[in-house]
């Protein structure tokens, strides 16, 4: 008979179908129109019905299948019994069917961490703009981004009345990532995505010293790191401190499966131990491929006022 799943793979069959379930509590938040939008820090940083719903189903589910993993999730709410209808059990078999990369094979549940943002992209989901938003599942052992799951609730949702809406992209370090089309950016063209709505003199002057062709600027950490694995963007640049451990987690997971690059400004890497300071304060600087290009046209005096 076969062998069962090893635990890893477990954790990300289950967290596909916990972030199906997250997109459609963002959608009927969305669709019965009661956001329940509450400034946390200020005007720029939101928290909706959406983000606490979607963060409840998210956390309670997996710790319900997998109860000795340490799940941290990006809005402080109490714990709260949560209701049934918010529990998803289900996992995606497909993955269930791929062998687990062999370094991690032996992983134990308590040596996992997981990392929830439950709505990437909340401003640009109470403006609207819908294809910004995503839902971050990343997990994380020996604090290194092992694999992640990032769902797009409204993918797809310019393409008319009929068109299904959402999809969940997923991978696996050692082993790929799944649900969408990698595509590199134009050869030659620097086109860097950066920040919608933390803008400031600093992101600026990094941009401009890269001297790019294009800049886009979107709001969401998953969504950025989606514009460089479909080739819309050949950097994602942010010299500032607002991004935090559960923004990147799961969409570094997914780039490093196809052989991208992420960390902060200055070049250092990320760390995802379940006792790291959740602010990513010098910034990110991601790519999927070319990442040394970007790098060394970083200016040392944006270098210098950014602190790890």
């Amino acid at each position: 008979s076969m062998a069962s799943p090893a635990l890893l793979m477990r954790v990300v069959a289950s967290a596909y179908s916990v972030a199906e379930k997250a997109a459609t509590i963002v959608r009927n938040v969305m669709s019965a129109g009661d956001l329940g939008i509450v400034e946390k820090a200020g005007p720029n940083d939101l928290q909706t019905k959406a983000d606490r719903l979607v963060q409840m189903s998210i956390c309670a589910s997996l710790a319900r299948k997998f109860p000795k993993v340490t799940i941290i999730g990006e809005e402080e709410l109490p714990n709260d019994d949560v209701s049934e209808d918010l529990i998803e059990d289900g996992h995606y078999e497909e993955i269930l069917k791929k062998p687990c990369p062999a370094q991690y094979t032996g992983i134990k549940e308590e040596e996992l961490v997981i990392w929830v943002d439950p709505l990437d992209g909340t401003k640009e989901y109470t403006e609207g703009l819908l294809d910004h938003v995503t839902v971050l599942i990343g997990i994380a052992y020996g604090g290194k981004a092992i694999a992640g799951v990032i769902n797009q609730p409204y993918y797809n949702y310019e393409a008319g009345a009929n068109a299904v809406l959402g999809r969940t992209i997923w991978g696996v370090l050692g082993m790929g990532a799944f649900g969408f089309q990698l595509t590199e950016a134009p050869a030659g063209k620097h086109i860097v995505v950066t920040t919608r709505s933390h803008s400031s003199a600093l992101v600026n002057e990094c941009i401009t010293a890269l001297n790019p062709d294009h800049v886009i600027r979107v709001g969401g950490a998953g969504n950025k790191i989606i514009q460089l694995i479909e080739g819309k963007a050949s950097a994602y640049v942010f010299a500032s401190p607002g991004c935090k451990k559960w923004d990147t987690c799961a969409p570094e997971a997914i780039l490093h499966a196809v052989g991208g690059k992420i960390t902060d400004i200055r070049g250092n890497s990320f760390q995802y131990n379940k006792e790291v300071k959740h602010m990513n304060s010098a910034g990110v600087l991601a790519t999927l491929r070319n990442y040394d290009y970007y790098a060394s046209r970083i200016p040392n005096t944006v270098k210098e006022s950014l602190v790890p």
